[in-house]
């Protein structure tokens, strides 16, 4: 079945309690709204309406679903009906929080905090060449919080990327957009196309599904770290796996930033997902370290190649090399 837009519900529409203002993103999976409580405090609400399986013609309310793709679309409806019952679960300043979720108009709809802000990408986006190093030790340590928080309730946000970062006054950054339903939904039914982003999917998104886990989140948000120096998503993993064109972050910025900084990014970005660190605790633990200031580019160059020696050493528990 060919890609179709879908047409987003009208400004002014009441659904359930809350009334749409309009419409904020439109994506292959979902649409997502700005909406009016009945306290008069505004919410995003998520529909679920992959483009794929279901068509929602302008002045349509309910989308048409073919007998073929209905299977398939009962199925990720109640993925997503899930994932929105366990986030629902969730109550932690770096996670967006869902405030409820419910049926309505033949498919499903979550309701979450609206946050003021902007997204890290605009961020990136804005600060071309001057994110200082403070700026993203802060950044990703307190994100770091809120994606141990997902891993011990045992889910993954697998769709993580500067874009589903949000930075709550400038400051605060806040896990949102989560890509687990579409995950399951590309896994057990051969007809979807997974959706992930290239670039900051780990290679396990790609053809290992049965390995996801923390630590395929911690490859993304290494690959979020990398794009924050390089203003742009890093080399996509499964071309990576057929031909490793990345420049290493200890080679690429050398001088620029702590030896200790870009060894850690590098460590994230480790193809087999046994290399990298193993949880997001482990992550923050090497972005509190004590560092030393970057060394000139003549002492630097030295330790260039004592960086995969380092990432496997801490893989294989050895002690920090000299």
């Amino acid at each position: 079945m060919a890609q179709q837009a879908n047409h987003a519900l009208p400004s002014g529409f009441q659904l359930d309690e809350y009334r749409i203002e309009h419409q904020l993103s439109l994506g292959g999976f979902s649409i997502v709204y700005l909406a009016t409580d009945g306290q008069g405090q505004h919410v995003a609400i998520k529909e679920y309406l992959p483009n794929s399986l279901a068509l929602r013609s302008e002045g349509q309310v309910t989308p048409t679903i073919s007998d073929e793709h209905m299977p398939a679309f009962r199925y990720g409806m109640k993925c997503f009906f899930e994932e929105g019952r366990a986030l629902a679960k969730l109550s932690h300043p770096n996670v967006v929080r869902v405030l409820n979720f419910f049926r309505a108009n033949n498919t499903v709809y979550m309701v979450m905090e609206y946050e003021h802000g902007r997204t890290l990408q605009e961020v990136i986006q804005k600060n071309r060449g001057v994110i200082t190093e403070n700026f993203m030790r802060n950044v990703f340590t307190k994100l770091l919080n809120g994606l141990r928080e997902v891993h011990a309730n045992k889910l993954l946000h697998l769709d993580l990327k500067p874009s589903n970062i949000y930075m709550r006054n400038e400051t605060i950054p806040v896990l949102i957009d989560f890509g687990a339903a579409r995950q399951t939904l590309a896994s057990d039914t051969p007809m979807l196309k997974p959706m992930y982003t290239p670039g900051f999917a780990s290679p396990e998104h790609y053809h290992q599904r049965e390995l996801l886990g923390p630590w395929s989140d911690i490859y993304s948000v290494g690959a979020a770290m990398y794009a924050c120096l390089a203003a742009s998503a890093p080399q996509a993993a499964d071309s990576r796996k057929e031909k490793d064109k990345l420049v290493p972050a200890m080679v690429r910025w050398e001088g620029q930033f702590s030896d200790q900084l870009l060894e850690t990014i590098d460590w994230c970005l480790c193809l087999n997902h046994l290399y990298r660190p193993q949880s997001a605790f482990a992550l923050q633990k090497a972005l509190t370290e004590p560092v030393a200031a970057p060394k000139p580019p003549a002492q630097a160059a030295s330790s260039k190649k004592t960086w995969l020696d380092h990432v496997v050493g801490k893989f294989k528990g050895k002690a920090e090399p000299e």
